[in-house]
């Protein structure tokens, strides 16, 4: 477990010197019983702030921000009337400032000695939340040692980025009360942050120290501009076509480069989230937030590196894609989707995952997008497990990368009965990129060098995609 940080200590350490701003009103305890003032008096000495949050603004690395942390020490991080209404004065004010808003939790939630107008503050502390996100503005949350109860079930659970202390306790029962109602110990592991990121719930656990560095990668996406491009775009004017059987073979290699390489050699700042944030996780597709050759983005693609016989392509794979669509929407940045995919996933649990629900929702949601949208197919597209990152104002393909209803072999199968046409029936369907940029499915190639590796390809298809996102900014 890590130390226990103080409330005024980590404004210290995530702010930048001489930059804190209080926004506190003095708390008045007149309200309450005496014998409550006494313990709210002793409880504020002892903590040395006047509730248990402070709220303000300062600067992360020259940006300003707004924030909301908790202070534990005083009675438990607990949330009573006062707190509640700091922080939704907090919020307001970050929304109305167009700030984006840090909080760091860590409570034990509602205040009992204030009953239930206490706990119904956490409606309205969500609604401000939401109010925010509404906005457009960053909202991002770290989760310290514990956060339980009523903390974590409103707006410790509502970050656009959701990150956790090593060891933390995070839970909506505290293990307490659940042996005290249950009569049994919770199950041990199970509130533990390193669980909630295996599951998806949240998405890193980050040590304290680590957390400038963290909030600093995330705002520069989130509120940096653009900056000038620096990687060179090859011509898309010539380029010959090899036979589309020898393209799905190549596509296959495992020296085939992937988003990965994209990300590597095309990228910087990059920061990775997690699951679906509904305790889901498949490392099928991975959902960045990111800048492509100097233009902020959330890229969402298909992994193929993690797509494996035993683990397709799943449900919940696309339903991390959809959190990456929402996540640009919201947030007003552009989206990148790449597509590398064998295909979706055949099975029981796929169709009672909801695989062709997702596959429907991934499509419906990205022709609704408002946002620069560019796809990019960038090696195996099989499928609707393809087709679902499919739609964008602007697709990219790869000269090698391909397109297809069913992999060649299944439509051979279909048509001829056996696996002998697979070629010829992958010429007969206009799946590669030649025919795919002659049909209009496709709008640019990128073109592929004899002497390509994977991180020479990685750098001309991120150089593309960053310049068409300019175009479309521009043209937008």
């Amino acid at each position: 477990m890590s130390q226990r940080w103080s409330a005024h200590e980590l404004i210290d350490l995530v702010l930048d010197p001489g930059s804190y701003e209080s926004w506190d009103e003095p708390v008045d305890i007149s309200r309450h019983p005496a014998g409550y003032q006494d313990e709210l008096r002793a409880a504020a000495e002892r903590a040395g702030t006047d509730e248990s949050v402070i709220t303000g603004r300062g600067l992360v690395r020259g940006r300003p921000v707004a924030f909301v942390v908790n202070e534990f020490s005083f009675l438990g991080g607990s949330i009573g009337r006062a707190a509640g209404e700091r922080i939704v004065a907090c919020v307001r004010r970050a929304t109305a400032e167009g700030l984006p808003l840090l909080a760091t939790t860590a409570s034990g939630g509602t205040r009992m000695q204030e009953g239930t107008p206490a706990f119904v503050q956490m409606v309205a502390i969500s609604r401000a939340v939401m109010a925010h996100r509404a906005a457009g503005l960053p909202y991002l949350v770290h989760l310290r040692n514990p956060t339980t109860g009523g903390v974590y079930a409103s707006w410790g659970s509502l970050g656009h980025v959701t990150v956790s202390e090593p060891g933390a306790l995070v839970g909506f029962l505290g293990p307490k009360v659940y042996e005290a109602l249950e009569g049994k110990p919770f199950p041990e592991g199970v509130q533990r942050a390193e669980n909630l990121a295996e599951k998806g719930v949240i998405d890193a656990v980050v040590s304290t120290e680590d957390l400038p560095v963290l909030i600093d990668k995330t705002l520069a996406v989130l509120v940096d501009p653009p900056t000038d491009p620096v990687l060179p775009v090859r011509s898309d004017q010539s380029w010959s076509s090899r036979p589309v059987w020898e393209s799905v073979e190549l596509t296959r290699s495992e020296s085939r480069l992937g988003v990965r390489d994209v990300l590597r050699y095309g990228a910087t700042g990059t920061l990775a989230l997690n699951g679906t944030e509904e305790g889901e996780q498949d490392a099928a597709v991975l959902v960045t937030l990111t800048r492509l050759d100097g233009q902020p983005c959330v890229l969402v693609g298909q992994d193929r590196v993690r797509q494996t016989a035993e683990k397709p392509l799943g449900a919940a794979a696309l339903r991390e894609a959809r959190r990456g669509m929402r996540l640009a929407e919201e947030l007003g940045l552009p989206l990148v989707t790449v597509i590398d995919t064998p295909g979706a996933e055949l099975s029981q649990a796929a169709e009672e995952g909801a695989i062709a629900g997702e596959i429907a929702r991934c499509i419906a949601t990205l022709t609704t997008m408002t946002v620069p949208t560019v796809s990019v197919i960038l090696g195996q597209g099989t499928g609707g497990g393809a087709l679902a990152l499919l739609p964008a104002q602007v697709v990219i393909a790869a000269q090698n990368a391909w397109l297809s209803p069913l992999p060649p072999e299944g439509a051979s199968v279909i048509r001829h009965g056996d696996l002998d046409h697979a070629a010829e029936m992958a010429e007969a369907q206009g799946i590669g990129a030649a025919a795919l940029l002659e049909s209009g499915i496709v709008h640019r190639v990128v073109p592929e060098l004899p002497d390509d590796d994977p991180e020479s390809l990685a750098t001309a298809v991120a150089a593309r995609i960053a310049q068409e996102l300019r175009r479309i900014g521009q043209t937008g």
